[in-house]
């Protein structure tokens, strides 16, 4: 039934609950899956924050996170035999970095968490998981912690 899934990573613990179904959707239909991780480049720092990183410190922790999210995503996925690519996406927004990644890959089916933002933190930043849900033609596999 779903030939590529695609599941946006982020080393969450709803992300790590989102590989889990990837690979048991992967393994009963016998897809490939591609993992990927979606870094802004130019974030709206200090909501929650008590300092605001320099550029280049932000770029060079925020690869580091998304290199170890992928590092897991790809081991728990290959580990299960489930055949796995992986991509480090820069783009301004973390939706359509995703979709535009789904449509790249020919992705059929997108699994991905939900973070379950509530109150002020949900009406500054959003949920890009909304986001991709309104914005995709694809379906989308929603995964609550």
């Amino acid at each position: 039934m779903f030939k590529h899934i695609l599941v946006p990573v982020d080393g969450s613990a709803t992300a790590q609950l989102a590989i889990q179904k990837a690979l048991g959707l992967a393994n009963a239909f016998g897809s490939c899956v591609t993992a990927i991780y979606v870094i802004n480049p130019y974030p709206f720092t200090g909501v929650g924050t008590d300092f605001a990183y320099g550029q280049a410190e932000y770029l060079s922790a925020a690869t580091a996170q998304a290199n170890a999210a992928i590092k897991h995503a790809k081991s728990a996925l290959e580990q299960a035999g489930v055949s796995v690519e992986t991509s480090l996406i820069e783009a301004p927004a973390t939706w359509r970095g995703i979709i535009q990644a789904a449509e790249s890959v020919q992705a059929d089916l997108i699994v991905m968490g939900s973070h379950g933002r509530s109150g002020l933190e949900k009406l500054l930043l959003g949920s890009v998981t909304q986001a991709v849900l309104t914005h995709t033609h694809l379906p989308v596999l929603v995964v609550r912690d």
